[in-house]
């Protein structure tokens, strides 16, 4: 091995190869020094994501204290300069000496790791936190940050800097109004840690103060963006005195539903509540989001395995007792259940128990039959006492279940027998020599023209071509067993070799990157979309493990002479014809058929030039709502949605 190559690895791993290690290369970091030097094992990351987490960490602290009966209102806003305050009207935090610092108790808040009212002593029944490490986190990845507290007719205040150490001690600065009570924290988050964007977006902060609001019924959430112009978009209240009956209707607002009352749950065993919100529609996808003290467990957990024991329970129960099953039928399964169900479940734990870091999966057993107890009750006597609308919902039960089968027959034609099983593979399918997945792509094209283009121009080691014929059937408007019937699906299915639906395995995924390329027109993009649509409700772990990329190919050849240069948005077409000079010939490609195979190589097939937009899901519930909203039945929404967004579209083809 080179030194150069060596040299690189003991970089990457930070390992010192000329010197011995001994007692002197123990390094004791103060706690905020700790933070600022591996941000990541606190905020996960110090991309946009991890900004964002910023905020959250301090207005969770306002929602322990609205949990807790002391607030109801939490105010954030944004400033022109990405300067955040986070206000709430709770009881202020306790401004005398902390006995163990000997400092305030703020500013031992606010530098000590793990010191806070979430250990014990009765503050807080219910944090979303329970590491203690919050505040004091943001003020180490804060530029600045300052905090101000009302406290019994004074106000007091404190601020922080050069990495989170304070700058003076904590002060009384002048009388208030005796009933103002409450702390108010202000802070520009650290451009040398967030070195990608320092910039909070809009849409992410408004969406998940109004999730937070949903949550926690009877608290005012306030956003107030002085960045934007538009006054409809500078200020939202956020208030539900419904809570998750209000979440639900507000996700089912682009669906139609098939029963007008949200059923709704609520109760508490062993100092757990539990919480559950539960209306169908008539699509065809379930629509289930659980959270655990506000965190969204997108993993699921126990409180959703107690949901679904209690949904399969009842609704079998009441179907068999009421005679739409008989002795002889097979029991619904869950999945026949939540055909169209939009479900929200909601737990406040004194001690939540996560599998893992992330806080995706709660893992309390006891959280299973408490859940299951409560929803399973109340479930019971909604049905019993509303037989027209549990009548809706049994008979689409039953619709499901009969859907189910047919949808196995067709899906059993998906099957391959073996990932190696070339002969099984579609024919239209111009597969790689390499085995290899890690560096195998496959390119799905529409039309033989295009298809033509990119086997001729392909890199046949490492690239396949799927070509698909016209539009593939949309999967948001269509049962499983004609998604199934479906030759285009069917040769995607079968090509990518990893399943579908429940039984995704991306271990056998035979491509690692899935790329869509389409035309840059109208019908390209409606193509793009109505495969990410079946990619999201099929095969959704190739999406949220960031398998799927768009390609984009150019919009115009601009060519002087021999020389040719390619511009992939009108800007940079103005660029390239201010470096160029007059005499340019400029062709607007308007399908990829245009190009000849040495040209779609070159500008987006070839590793070295081309330009892929990897798909992510940061929000699945917005995902949801999108795709309902732009494939699914309902026509008003799609109209409003276009007229809405008409000002923002450049380069329409009529």
């Amino acid at each position: 091995m080179s030194e150069e190559v060596n040299e690189v690895i003991n970089e990457a791993l930070d390992i010192h190869v000329d010197h011995e290690y001994s007692d002197s290369d123990i390094q004791v970091l103060d706690g905020l020094e700790a933070v600022r030097k591996r941000p990541g094992m606190y905020i996960a990351s110090t991309s946009a994501k991890g900004l964002h987490h910023l905020v959250w960490e301090i207005v969770d602290n306002g929602i322990d204290e609205a949990m807790a009966g002391y607030a109801d209102t939490i105010t954030v806003t944004v400033d022109q300069d990405n300067v955040v305050t986070v206000e709430d009207n709770g009881r202020g935090m306790p401004v005398g000496v902390n006995e163990k610092t000997g400092k305030s108790t703020i500013e031992t808040i606010f530098t000590v790791l793990h010191a806070g009212g979430k250990f014990g002593g009765g503050a807080y029944k219910v944090s979303g936190g329970l590491h203690g490490v919050g505040a004091s986190v943001v003020n180490a990845l804060s530029e600045w940050l300052e905090v101000t507290v009302f406290h019994e007719g004074t106000a007091y205040y404190v601020r922080f800097e050069n990495g989170g150490h304070a700058t003076a001690a904590l002060k009384a600065i002048g009388p208030c109004d005796r009933s103002k009570h409450g702390s108010l924290i202000r802070f520009k988050a650290d451009p040398q840690i967030f070195t990608e964007t320092t910039v909070y977006d809009h849409d992410t902060l408004r969406d998940r103060l109004r999730q937070l609001a949903f949550l926690n019924k009877g608290i005012r959430l306030v956003f107030v963006d002085e960045r934007e112009e538009e006054e409809s978009r500078r200020k939202h209240t956020f208030y539900y005195e419904g809570g998750l009956k209000e979440y639900v209707a507000f996700l089912n607002k682009n669906r139609t539903v098939i029963h007008p009352e949200i059923i709704y749950c609520e109760g508490h065993e062993q100092g757990i509540e539990a919480e559950a919100a539960v209306q169908y529609n008539d699509g065809y996808q379930p629509n289930v989001y659980t959270f655990c003290n506000n965190i969204n467990t997108v993993e699921g957990g126990t409180h959703l395995e107690g949901f679904n024991l209690a949904l399969n329970r009842i609704i079998n129960k009441y179907a068999r007792d009421n005679g739409f099953l008989k002795e002889k039928d097979d029991n619904l399964t869950t999945d026949d259940c939540k055909e169209g169900i939009t479900a929200i479940i909601s737990v406040k734990h004194p001690d939540p128990q996560y599998e893992g870091q992330t806080k995706t999966k709660l893992g309390n057993s006891e959280v299973r039959k408490i859940v299951s107890d409560i929803f399973g009750a109340q479930l019971e006597r909604f049905l019993m006492e509303n037989p027209e609308q549990a009548k809706s919902i049994i008979e689409k039960a039953a619709l499901a279940s009969q859907a189910r089968m047919a949808a196995k027959k067709a899906r059993e034609l998906t099957r391959r027998k073996s990932a190696l099983d070339i002969a099984s593979l579609p024919g239209k399918l111009a597969d790689c020599s390499s085995k290899d997945a890690s560096i195998s792509e496959i390119y799905i094209v529409e039309g033989d023209s295009a298809g033509g283009s990119a086997k001729q121009g392909r890199d046949s080691h490492f690239q396949a071509i799927l070509p698909l014929r016209g539009k593939i059937l949309n999967v948001e408007k269509a049962r499983q067993a004609r998604a199934f019937e479906n030759a285009e699906i069917r040769s995607m299915i079968t090509a990518f070799g990893c399943g579908v639906m429940d039984e995704v395995d991306t271990s056998k995924l035979r491509y690692h990157k899935i790329v869509i390329m389409t035309d840059a027109d109208v019908d390209g993009a409606h193509i793009r979309t109505l495969l990410l649509t079946f990619f999201y409700r099929y095969l959704r772990p190739i999406v949220e493990q960031g398998y799927v990329y768009i390609a984009q190919p150019p919009l115009y050849k601009v060519q002087k002479g021999q020389a040719v240069r390619y511009a992939y948005t009108d800007h940079q077409l103005e660029v390239i014809k201010g470096e160029m000079g007059s005499g340019l010939g400029i062709q607007r490609y308007k399908g990829l058929g245009e190009m000849n195979p040495e040209q779609l190589w070159e500008t987006t097939m070839d590793p070295k030039n081309r330009t892929l937009i990897r798909v992510t899901i940061n929000d699945a519930e917005a995902a949801d709502q999108n795709f309902s909203m732009l494939m699914g039945e309902e026509v008003e929404p799609r109209k409003n949605f276009i007229i809405e967004n008409a000002n923002f579209v450049e380069n329409l083809d009529i």
